[in-house]
Formats: C-alpha cells, sequence, structure tokens
C-alpha cells in the first residue's frame, strides 16, 4: 500500500510517499529558515503564504514520479500547528483525494513524531517511552500501544528547542538557535556558569525552562557576548541535559518501560543523545533515535503514520487543529 504524507504545520513544507512493502521511496523537505531568520522566529502569515507558493513544486519532488493512479491513500498533517499552515496542507490534500478518489487520512504530527523511529527501526516493541523535544513541544510520554498514549510529563512553560532558540537570539546566533549552540558549545566549559535545573527534584517528570533562560538573561547583561559565548552556550546545554537525564530516569522507572524513543528537532543534538546512550549503558534500557533528517518536521513520519491508520475520513470536512493533545487521539 502506497501512502502519500503532507507536513504543513509549521514552516517546513514537506512531501514523502510511503510503501507499506518497501518503507519510503521518495521524500523532500523545503525549508523557510531562511525566510523567518530576520525575525528571529516563525512568522505564521509568511509560513502560509511559502506553503502556497511551495507545496505544488515540493509534491512533484516528494513523489519520486510514482503515478498518481497508483496511490492508495492521502495522509496529512491536521494539527497541532500553525492553523494558516495547516489548512494550506489540508486544502490541498483535500483537492487530492477528491481528484483520485482516494482515501483521505487526517493524522496528529505529535503522534507522527513519537513513531518517526520506526522507519529505521521497525523492531521497536510496544510500550516504550517516547521523550518528544522540540521548538513547540516537550513532553515524556508512556506509549503504551499504537494510539494509546498517556503523557506523564511535559514542561510547564518553554518547550526545549523554544528555550534553545530564545537563548540563541541572547547570544546574538542565528535562528534557529540549537544548532548554533550546540556548535558554540564545542568550544565552552560546560561548568563555567552554574545555571538553574529547574524541577530537576520535582516528585514528578514536568519539566521548566522558563527560569533557566531567564537566568542566561542575568549572566549576559554585563558580559562581552563575543568573550562568553561559547561557555554560556556550555554551560545552558549542560543544564538542559542533566534536568533531561534526571527527568528520562525516573520515567523508565515510573513506567518500567525497557525502550526510549527520542523524537523532534532536539533529538539531532548530539550532546543529548550521548548523555542519553550514557544513561542507557547504565541503567539498561535501549535507546532509539530517527535519522537526523527525521528529528524536524519531516512527511515521511506523516506517510508513515497514515499507513497504519483505519480509512477513512470524510474530505469535505475540515479537520485542522491548532491544539490537538495526543490523549484526544
Amino acid at each position: 500500500m502506497k501512502t502519500i504524507g503532507i507536513e504543513t504545520s509549521c514552516d517546513e513544507t514537506a512531501v514523502a510517499l510511503y510503501d507499506s512493502a518497501s518503507g519510503i521511496i521518495a521524500e523532500t523537505v523545503y525549508s523557510q529558515i531562511d525566510l523567518h531568520k530576520k525575525y528571529g522566529g516563525v512568522v505564521p502569515e509568511l509560513a502560509s503564504r511559502d506553503h502556497c507558493e511551495k507545496i505544488i513544486d515540493v509534491f512533484n519532488d516528494g513523489i519520486g514520479g510514482v503515478d498518481l493512479h497508483d496511490i492508495d491513500r492521502i495522509a496529512y498533517t491536521a494539527g497541532p500547528g500553525l492553523l494558516g499552515a495547516l489548512i494550506v496542507g489540508e486544502s490541498f490534500a483535500q483537492g487530492l483525494a477528491f481528484a483520485l478518489n482516494k482515501p483521505l487520512i487526517p493524522v496528529n504530527h505529535l503522534e507522527a513524531h513519537f513513531l518517526s523511529p520506526f522507519l529505521d527501526f521497525p523492531e521497536i516493541q510496544y510500550p516504550f517511552t517516547s521523550l518528544l523535544v522540540s521548538g513547540g513541544h516537550s513532553l515524556i510520554v508512556d506509549v503504551k500501544d499504537f494510539e494509546d498514549y498517556e503523557i506523564i510529563g511535559q514542561s510547564l512553560d518553554d518547550a526545549v528547542g523554544e528555550a534553545f532558540d530564545k537563548v540563541g537570539k541572547l547570544l546574538q546566533l542565528p535562528y534557529p538557535g540549537g544548532p548554533h549552540i550546540e556548535e558554540a558549545a564545542k568550544n565552552g566549559d560546560p561548568m563555567k556558569y552554574d545555571f538553574p535545573r529547574p524541577m530537576k527534584h520535582s516528585d514528578d517528570l514536568n519539566l521548566s525552562f522558563s527560569g533557566l533562560k531567564t537566568a542566561v538573561l542575568y549572566a549576559t547583561k554585563d558580559l562581552n557576548i563575543n568573550d562568553e559565548r561559547s561557555n554560556i552556550s556550555a554551560s545552558f546545554q549542560e543544564a538542559v541535559i542533566d534536568v533531561l537525564s534526571t527527568k528520562i530516569k525516573k520515567a523508565m522507572k515510573q513506567t518500567g518501560n525497557k525502550s526510549l524513543v527520542m523524537a523532534g528537532g532536539v533529538a539531532a543534538n548530539k550532546k543529548i543523545r550521548a548523555a542519553l546512550d550514557m544513561l542507557e549503558e547504565k541503567e539498561g534500557f535501549k535507546v532509539f533515535y530517527p535519522s537526523i533528517k527525521h528529528c524536524t518536521d519531516n512527511a515521511a513520519m506523516i506517510a508513515y503514520l497514515g499507513s497504519l491508520k483505519t480509512e477513512s475520513k470524510n474530505i469535505y470536512n475540515s479537520n485542522v487543529r491548532a491544539r490537538w493533545p495526543v490523549s484526544e487521539i
């Protein structure tokens, strides 16, 4: 069965084609980073307009020359995300489903992230714990089975990726801040600044990064940023790693799960991966990561998830929603 996946939840326009028998046939992602860079973050109206301009070209690349009549179903991101951007993807998917008379499958973007490592590791078994860390979300989820998810921890304020972006801006680094902080941290001393570890010792699995971001703000006030950028980057990153490692250790004991799946854009951070690898060796559970290209928003995970879903939804109804908790799937 061949499934087209369409992703337009934020600032990536992506299309992929997944075959249940042979895996990903083709995939293309167009990033709007250069468009939003000068604003220091995603501008929703500009994102929606750019999706409109790029989606046809991305679609043509993303189906790999396969005859559209050989497609079995069409999946698209219905939420959560930027409402205008989501509507662009849904409208395109609806038109395609109508023209080809194919089933239309609206899917949850977060659920797709949970399952994205299955593209590379089909041997993953339920149940497992998922650490989803991105620009918009920080979730620790007990994935008990397909479509059976319990959020056991989440950020009470800034998401991890959001904190990276905001700290990057304080350090006068380009947007998005995450990759640039990781690079700057390579030459820094992670112990130079004793930044706080918010909620590290709380009884629950919730997270908080707003206070850490504020601590970096105060640390930079009387400093020459150029002189201390690497040390601040390394110390900030170390604080994030310390909190995440502590919470994941606790989450694995609480759930009893033997596997951890990390997903989302921040999952590309090599230093965080190394810390979880050390935790894996020490605590005895297995860690799975999506390939780097499938950490950030992509259509391959949408197509894969769409291939697993039950048909089908009325193509004339809109299913997009800016907020769509995984507990409501």
